[in-house]
């Protein structure tokens, strides 16, 4: 199965393109998604305007103050993939352990291809803590991950992303300020003291996908993160010690958390931060147990009910597995909804010959449909469009960090000051003692609880 990449080039091209396993249309959302990243470093540079560059994050207004990646050497623009794959494997090679190299699920098969390591942002932090020996850790994936690997790894370890403008909209909707401001607001609102049963008012409960300054806030408010995978588990750790829960910055993955926990849909209000109160009545937020922020996944949110309609017309017994960063109406649509590490244990799991019609982002339904052929896998969303922010990370970047390693410079590194890390690191370890059971999926059928 041809890559995600070379589709879209093929595509922008004009060339005859074959019908998508199993037998759907291939059509691109952004034919600029065929040119290389360093087009929209300098467009961004020139202008003076940060931006996400295209696919699924083209429209979402980015602030001012993200990471902007510097001019990348005319050579690495230049060169073919088959010299840049050459260029990689020797660098690599040369480098040895002193180097180990991380890549997300969501990343094109011409990066994944180089990792030592292919997971979730979970998953790769920890392997890169498994790799104690390496001296530097290029981490292909989005700025929060990067992040997340520094304050988790050794002290002697360098942290790389190789493209510094493969940031992550999600993230970038919620900021400290705001945050701050809001927790302000709910102070006013709530008070500090706790009840009788010693819960305090508001436990802030972040997404992995934020920043560390975010982690940091949670640590330092007697909040924690959560994963895709222990959301759940994470919202039973908040109620223990809280009357009610904060949660950004995606508001599907906690709307669909919290209603599988049978919470109702009229005590999780809206938070905007533009407006006060987040847009609400005090009589409503007096009410809400969940609080959630006005935040999503553009990856995630362009799947809909219709498409899984569709699926189940043109492939009758299909499962639908979906993501729960989707709208709260996929997730009640589809069969089942899990992280993206369920949803490939799903697939490794189902007797040959299954079909599956996945919602997540394309580049691992690509590769899980070309790593398992004895199955149909396709992706819901029948038209093409990565994560804007992963397809950042091009081979060329890799090889220009790696063979900066060579010469003794470390390019890119991302360092968390350790004034934030301190408590974002308390965030963290109160996730990492928040375990799901081993049979436990967060959610099921209709957005209940379900058993694997």
């Amino acid at each position: 199965m041809s890559s995600v990449n070379n589709t879209i080039s093929l595509i922008a091209r004009g060339e005859g393109i074959p019908l998508g396993k199993p037998g759907r249309s291939q059509e691109s959302c952004d034919d600029e998604l065929a040119k290389g990243p360093w087009e929209f470093d300098l467009a961004e540079a020139l202008a003076g305007v940060p931006g996400y560059g295209p696919g699924a994050s083209n429209a979402d207004l980015a602030p001012a103050d993200i990471p902007r990646q510097g001019v990348l050497p005319q050579e690495y623009k230049d060169a073919p993939d088959e010299e840049l794959f050459a260029r990689i494997l020797a660098a690599k090679e040369e480098l040895g352990d002193r180097v180990v190299v991380l890549g997300h699920f969501y990343q094109r098969d011409e990066v994944v291809r180089f990792a030592d390591f292919v997971g979730d942002s979970f998953q790769l932090a920890n392997a890169a803590k498994a790799k104690a020996k390496a001296e530097a850790i290029v981490f292909c994936g989005v700025h929060f991950m990067a992040e997340t690997a520094d304050m988790l790894s050794g002290a002697h370890q360098k942290v790389i992303l190789p493209n510094l403008a493969a940031g992550c909209s999600m993230a970038d909707m919620a900021d400290l300020p705001s945050v701050e401001a809001c927790w302000a607001e709910l102070e006013g609102l709530y008070g500090s003291s706790p009840d009788a049963q010693g819960r305090v008012p508001v436990i802030p409960v972040t997404y992995m996908n934020s920043s560390a300054a975010l982690k940091a806030f949670c640590g330092k408010h007697g909040g924690i993160v959560c994963t895709s995978s222990n959301a759940a588990t994470v919202l039973e750790w908040a109620f223990e010690r809280g009357q009610r829960v904060l949660f950004f910055p995606d508001q599907h993955l906690g709307r669909n958390t919290a209603k599988a926990m049978g919470i109702s849909l009229e005590n999780m209000p809206l938070w905007n931060p533009r407006m006060p109160l987040g847009g609400n009545s005090p009589e409503t937020m007096g009410d809400a147990k969940v609080v959630l922020w006005q935040g999503f996944c553009s990856v995630h949110k362009r799947f809909t009910p219709a498409q899984i309609e569709q699926a189940r017309q043109d492939f009758p017994g299909v499962r639908v597995i979906v993501h729960p960063e989707c709208p709260m109406e996929v997730v009640d649509a589809a069969d089942e909804a899990g992280s993206t590490d369920y949803i490939l244990k799903a697939v490794q799991g189902a007797p040959d010959g299954s079909t599956f019609a996945i919602g997540t982002e394309i580049n691992m339904v690509n590769r899980l449909a070309a790593q398992y052929p004895q199955h149909t896998i396709f992706c819901l969303d029948p038209v093409i469009c990565p994560c804007s922010t992963m397809y950042r990370i091009h081979p060329g970047y890799l090889a220009w960090v790696l063979e900066g390693l060579l010469r003794g410079e470390v390019l890119n590194q991302i360092t968390v000051p350790e004034e934030i890390a301190i408590d974002a690191r308390v965030a963290l370890e109160r996730m990492l003692a928040a375990k799901p059971g081993v049979n436990q999926v967060p959610f099921g059928q209709s957005g209940k609880a379900r058993e694997a």
